[in-house]
């Protein structure tokens, strides 16, 4: 059916969108000057650039895009590098893992939060050693102080940094340097070099909390635990679900909300999930695997949830004699 294959005007269609609104934004300052409106407007459409920023990336980084791995290599290593500053490198080398053993504990690195939150079984094994260096039985409320606030500003940048040296990757770090000089030199001169410091930082925050709740309401809802050894297809489906489809959410989570597919079919380009969707499903179906489907609001809110349950298996765990 050909659907390994890519449609180039698709994922050009995305690089120029992203590339548009980074011009866009910076125009928006030029032309109507610091002020509060046209800053925010800045700040919001440079959010939204660099969220699809992590959506390309993700695509070059399986190969998706380019039939040669190189090209794929090399354009990722742009975007990662220049368009968001961070290192391709350490992205893949976070992310094959998550694939490999998705909400595995201690292999998945996107599911291991412990000691900060608790997810699936960890919860009642640091109920049972009465470990409490948080009050987890309330980490779905400091997750809205810590969590998607924070990931891309602090974690992410600290941890990206420290690979990047430990490893030796100088070119991830020259690309990662190319962002930083371009986007201080770009807003410095309109906002001196402590306010292009706070739009910098606003956006990150802003791209944090959509990063966190899109990347997360696939997975984090689901069951994680230590090493079940299944097979592919079933450990995927046990650790995945899907979010109802339209123009709008596909184009907003990247199509990760056919988080199923992606993950059975992680090199597919991902224009073609809705064409693979339906025989995946059959094929559940006669297998008697789970498909779970959710709408969009209900997947966001079940990490909350998911959270508090876990919370509360930790605190009832902690408080067995």
């Amino acid at each position: 059916m050909k659907l390994f294959e890519a449609q180039p005007a698709f994922f050009t269609l995305l690089l120029g969108h992203i590339l548009a609104m980074e011009l866009l934004a910076w125009l928006i300052v030029y032309l109507l000057g610091p002020g509060w409106l046209p800053s925010t407007l800045t700040a919001l459409i440079l959010t939204v650039s660099q969220a699809q920023s992590w959506y390309l990336q993700h695509d070059l980084g399986h190969t998706s895009v380019f039939r040669k791995p190189r090209w794929n290599h090399v354009a990722q290593q742009f975007v990662m590098g220049q368009l968001k500053g961070f290192s391709a490198h350490w992205w893949n080398f976070r992310h094959f893992q998550h694939h490999a053993k998705p909400n595995v504990s201690h292999k998945d690195p996107d599911v291991t939060l412990a000691p900060i939150f608790l997810l699936g079984e960890s919860s009642v094994e640091y109920g049972r050693k009465k470990r409490r260096y948080l009050p987890y039985n309330h980490q779905h409320l400091y997750f809205f102080l810590i969590g998607p606030p924070l990931l891309t500003l602090v974690n992410f940048e600290v941890e990206n940094l420290a690979y990047m040296l430990v490893c030796l990757q100088w070119q991830d770090l020259l690309w990662a340097a190319s962002f930083y000089c371009r986007f201080f030199w770009s807003y410095i001169p309109f906002y001196s070099v402590s306010g292009a410091l706070l739009l910098f930082v606003a956006v990150r925050v802003l791209e944090s909390h959509w990063f966190v709740w899109i990347t997360q309401m696939n997975h984090i809802p689901k069951e994680i635990g230590h090493e079940k050894h299944r097979d592919w297809a079933s450990s995927q489906l046990a650790a995945t679900c899907n979010v109802e489809s339209s123009p709008f959410i596909d184009w907003f989570s990247g199509h990760l909300n056919f988080q199923i597919e992606h993950h059975l079919f992680p090199t597919m380009p991902r224009h073609n999930y809705h064409r693979i969707a339906p025989l995946v499903k059959a094929l559940c179906a006669k297998h008697g695997l789970t498909y779970e489907v959710k709408p969009f609001l209900t997947a966001l809110v079940d990490i909350v949830r998911s959270l508090k349950k876990s919370g509360n298996i930790w605190l009832k765990a902690y408080l067995q004699q």
